[in-house]
């Protein structure tokens, strides 16, 4: 039976408005589950002054998240979890326990020993909802696929900033109401994620358990590929988010700057937050100018800010604010598209596996770069801390060159390299 232009229309345009407004209702559920990641973080200076923290407990405080969710990655690798599962329950379960894991620091830490695993378990559970949110959304759509998880991985970004915000706003005074708030919004994004949100026309069906599917993600050369830029891209960004805030409050008092913690909070969160606009901004250049074109891009000019940054530490706040707000642009702007070109080029049935096999590996890289910061602090100082970040930009433009120049590139963005 045929189907003519006039009749085919309404059909299409219910398709667009489901489409559009499931990515508005995950990019929320995303957006209030992720202010998990940065909610200790956030409040790290009230922490360091109540427990007395020495470097490496505050270093462990953001990397005890950044582990949790490689090994809960891992776990979910291993048994398909994001495949052989519904992405939406999964992601359900996986927000409600990080809030509980977080709300649980909140009633009952008093120090490191019980905070530093209830991070982790937040790291742990953070794993299923990530990754599944960004299989979740590319089942909603096939063309402008760059530009909707771009903005998944823009509210993303926006929820890890979010603490920083609340921290400046006062939770100086009151570190556990910032705790709250996180675990209250992540409960949140997960009943949206479950009861709101619907699998899309894309989404592939439900998958069979199958250990081989890990060798095979491995042994794509076109995803390797996009994975070792992915690498390059982590070993930058996890740790200008988690030091900008210090970066920024030891220049600014090292300037004189009145209230220099206060001024830190609100650049952090500018700088981290403005990366929700990158992200949506270059996943709209990548659908119309390429994937590896916005890839080498972003890389070139946040590995530029690495070597930057140092240079301006301690010049004008405002020169200084500026230069971050540059660099959190574009240090997030190409992270949706390396997931994008997963989704892409992976086998359709084992999407979940390949994003979060890429994730947690590019999360255990952070950790040895969150760690460098503080050691390379104390012997050169901030002037030369985020120089060796420049490594990682590096390795990712060499990767996305190489992609760029295979036959199989031609299925990113529809032909659009």
């Amino acid at each position: 039976m045929l189907i003519s232009r006039e009749e085919s229309q309404p059909t299409l345009a219910a398709g667009a408005s489901a489409a559009r407004r499931a990515l508005a209702l995950l990019a929320t559920a995303e957006l209030l589950a992720m202010g998990l990641w940065f909610s200790a973080t956030a409040i790290l200076p009230a922490l360091t002054r109540e427990w007395n923290l020495t470097g490496a407990s505050q270093a462990w405080l953001t990397m005890s998240v950044q582990l949790g969710f490689a090994i809960g990655s891992l776990v979910s690798v291993v048994l398909n979890l994001s495949d052989i599962l519904n992405p939406r329950k999964l992601f359900l379960l996986c927000a409600a326990a990080g809030a509980v894991c977080t709300a649980a620091i909140a009633v009952f830490a008093g120090g490191i020993l019980l905070t530093i695993p209830m991070r982790f378990f937040t790291g742990m559970a953070l794993a299923g909802v990530y990754p599944p949110g960004m299989k979740i959304m590319a089942g909603w759509f096939r063309t402008k696929r760059g530009m909707a998880v771009g903005i998944l991985v823009g509210a993303l970004t926006v929820g890890s900033a979010s603490p920083h915000l609340l921290n400046a706003l006062g939770g100086f005074a009151s570190w556990r109401l910032v705790l709250w708030i996180a675990a209250v919004q992540a409960a949140l994004g997960g009943l949206i994620a479950f009861y709101l949100v619907s699998d899309g026309p894309y989404q592939a069906p439900i998958a069979r358990f199958d250990p081989g599917a890990i060798k095979r993600i491995l042994s794509d050369r076109p995803v390797l590929l996009a994975n070792l830029s992915y690498f390059g891209h982590m070993w930058e960004l996890y740790a200008f988010w988690a030091w900008i805030p210090a970066f920024l409050t030891a220049s600014f008092t090292h300037d004189g700057i009145g209230n220099a913690p206060y001024a830190a909070g609100i650049g952090a969160f500018c700088a981290i937050g403005i990366g929700g606009l990158g992200c949506w901004a270059a996943g709209i250049w990548a659908d119309r100018w390429g994937r590896t074109t916005i890839m080498i891009v972003s890389l070139t000019i946040s590995g530029l800010c690495c070597l930057l940054a140092g240079i301006l530490f301690s010049a004008s706040p405002v020169v200084v604010t500026a230069v971050c707000l540059v660099w959190g642009f574009w240090v997030v702007a190409d992270s949706a598209q390396f997931s994008t070109s997963v989704t892409e080029l992976a086998d359709p049935l084992y999407v979940g596996t390949a994003l979060t096999l890429q994730t947690g590996i590019g999360f255990c890289i952070t950790l040895v770069s969150i760690r460098l910061i503080p050691v390379l602090v104390a012997k050169f100082g901030w002037e030369w801390a985020f120089a060796p970040l420049a490594a990682g930009p590096a390795l990712g433009i060499y990767a996305a060159v190489r992609l760029r120049r295979t036959s199989q590139a031609l299925r990113l963005a529809g032909g659009k390299r």
